[in-house]
């Protein structure tokens, strides 16, 4: 009741799930996203497709059996999304088993006209994606038409998507392709996938930029998470051997070698920024 009272009570909604409380909603979503558009001279070869890995999943359970209403988180997702789409790149969208993307829409931010421009133009494909296993039959002989994958956070990100067969295989191919990898806040448990099958991970040794586990074992504090998390991120990538560069949830951005990541939501301009002028150089350095 104190808890209720005072704001920091997570909100309950129709299925039992809990979104984040008033004071975790003020605390950490916004109306509008920092989203500046860039002068890019657009990509018109070959390699104009992106590959964006979605979850179709909603509800986490957390370690007190209590349901987080999660998903893709929206800004994590379009913004970067926006960048590539002005860079000259277009996307094909899957989930995992081609149900509709799920999104975190409690933080979608309802004042934004150039993200809800970019999110109603695709509406059609979230809600009808393709498979991962038709994208395998589909596009593995055609690596030359794409340019990248990029794998969304939001802690949505952590449910399936890193025990799935299917993402192990795209990731390994996006590497034998020369392909960059590109992923932000919580997405990065996407590249535990490559270890199914008994295969070493892949990115051992990588820097790479993801969501700190110290930020989400105080959000519950503030009604964010209804509980604690079922399982640790960062620590599961650093045992297996991942660098990873920050410390805060804050905008850091990394790049090494063909991986491009990023901290959290305050970083997805400025991966979409990166991440696009990065596609672009090295396309036009002659991989197009």
């Amino acid at each position: 009741m104190l808890k209720k009272l005072i704001g920091i009570a997570p909100n309950i909604e129709s299925d039992g799930s809990c979104s984040p409380s008033k004071f975790a909603l003020k605390l950490a979503t916004v109306k509008t996203s920092d989203y500046k558009e860039e002068n890019y001279v657009k990509y018109y070869g070959t390699r104009s497709k992106i590959l964006v890995i979605f979850t179709e999943q909603k509800n986490m359970q957390m370690r007190n059996g209590k349901y987080f209403s999660t998903g893709n988180h929206p800004i994590e997702a379009l913004l970067p999304m926006l960048h590539f789409q002005n860079a000259g790149f277009d996307f094909e969208i899957a989930t995992l088993n081609g149900k509709p993307v799920v999104f975190e829409m409690w933080a979608y931010p309802n004042r934004d006209k150039n993200i809800d421009r970019i999110y109603k133009s695709l509406l059609t494909k979230f809600n009808s994606p393709m498979s991962l296993d038709e994208f395998k039959n589909k596009s593995f002989d055609h690596s030359d038409n794409y340019a990248a994958i990029f794998i969304p956070g939001g802690h949505g990100a952590m449910l399936g998507i890193p025990e799935d067969k299917n993402v192990g295989d795209v990731l390994h191919w996006a590497h034998k392709n020369n392909l960059y990898t590109i992923s932000i806040c919580h997405g990065p448990g996407a590249l535990l996938s490559t270890m199914l099958n008994n295969e070493s991970f892949l990115y051992k040794g990588y820097k790479m930029c993801v969501f700190p586990d110290s930020v989400d074992e105080k959000t519950p504090l503030v009604g964010y998470l209804p509980g604690k998390m079922p399982w640790k991120l960062c620590q599961r990538l650093v045992k297996q051997g991942a660098h990873i560069v920050n410390s805060k949830a804050d905008k850091t951005v990394c790049v090494d070698r063909k991986l491009i990541t990023g901290a959290s939501p305050k970083a997805s301009n400025d991966l979409g920024k990166i991440a696009s002028w990065t596609l672009l150089q090295n396309l036009n350095d002659g991989l197009n």
